[in-house]
């Protein structure tokens, strides 16, 4: 069988039930595939015989190798980022397609692929406006941790994280999908009120994110624009743009409010299938809190050259926390104190 035998919500989330007895399908799996490449009823089959989980661990691990001959022979090693706000759905899609075919309850992971949907299209249209798909696009960060570590430890550094680790984590974030589907066995179809709150959670969460983009956007173009012409756009004060960084709308909260909306994503996912399995926890969460992990790093780094480049950032970060809103300092995070003080100065000269 490809799925375990439960007999309790607590089971479907049991590691020794549900993920180590299939495990060693790995091992064949990919001579299996080969066999019966040709055979497309044959691969239906496989695919229905194959524990779901190890089926998205096995297409992670096979697009490692190719991230990283396509990030060496272009020397540019984006090449995940390009598919960062894709890959979390096509797992999604996996877990209920499998779910669809086999006949099992789907409206819950159905409102899962919804909300991943929604996800990935906030996701990759913001990376496309960005530039992120143009031709030799790269993360300026690789560039510069490359020139610091050096081209030997870079590659191994391309092995290890960049292209396989990356990997792996996009797969793992959606592992409580995979708690959903074996919960689906004996919750049945419908959603009860605690799927709603999640679901819809899930889509304000995306909303939130959405927000700070479109905010982060439109305060980089005024920007460029005063810039070229002098301009000041009507949102902002002259001091805002001058800044050199965004600190009005959910910026003056939150120094980061798309990065903290987006791990809360995929904990709340992770919760949902706590709350489905009436656990407190359980190791599908290993993936949301991976994913922390990788942005508590990336976000130092970010802010890192930003303290570098604009000399104002230090007293942002005293004013404002990182992902968490709330006033550090009780000073205004938007820096309106400061324009106050300077326009008090104007008039007592």
């Amino acid at each position: 069988m490809s799925l375990p035998t439960i007999t309790s919500l607590v089971d479907c989330v049991d590691y020794s039930k549900t993920v180590s007895p299939y495990l060693p399908q790995l091992y064949d799996l990919p001579q299996q595939v080969f066999q019966t490449i040709t055979n497309p009823q044959g691969l239906k089959e496989l695919y229905l015989s194959t524990n779901p989980l190890v089926s998205a661990i096995a297409i992670s691990l096979f697009l490692s190798p190719i991230f990283l001959v396509a990030a060496e022979v272009n020397r540019n090693y984006s090449q995940v980022d390009r598919f960062w706000s894709l890959l979390p759905t096509f797992y999604n899609a996996h877990y209920a397609l499998y779910a669809h075919a086999t006949g099992l309850p789907t409206q819950r992971l159905d409102a899962v692929l919804a909300f991943s949907t929604l996800w990935s299209m906030r996701l990759t249209y913001n990376y496309w406006r960005k530039g992120g798909y143009s031709i030799g696009s790269e993360d300026y960060r690789w560039a510069i941790l490359k020139t610091h570590i050096g081209p030997a430890l870079f590659f191994v550094f391309d092995v290890t994280f960049i292209s396989s680790i990356q990997s792996v984590l996009l797969m793992s974030v959606t592992f409580p999908t995979y708690a959903l589907l074996v919960a689906s066995r004996l919750t049945g179809d419908g959603l009860d009120g605690l799927d709603i709150i999640f679901s819809q959670g899930l889509v304000g969460l995306v909303m939130v994110a959405a927000i700070a983009d479109q905010q982060q956007w439109n305060y980089q173009n005024a920007k460029q624009e005063y810039k070229k012409s002098g301009n000041v756009h009507q949102e902002y004060h002259q001091e805002d743009l001058d800044r050199g960084f965004n600190t009005t709308g959910l910026w003056a909260y939150s120094r980061h409010p798309n990065f903290a909306a987006e791990q809360s994503i995929w904990v709340t996912l992770y919760t949902w299938s706590c709350f489905v399995t009436r656990t407190y926890y359980h190791w599908a969460g290993v993936g949301a809190l991976s994913y922390l992990m990788l942005f508590q790093g990336s976000t130092w780094l970010t802010e890192l050259l930003s303290s570098q480049k604009y000399p104002e950032y230090a007293e942002y970060q005293k004013r404002v926390g990182m992902f968490v809103p709330g006033l550090k300092s009780g000073l205004p995070g938007n820096f309106s104190d400061k324009r106050v003080s300077g326009i008090k100065q104007q008039k007592s000269q």
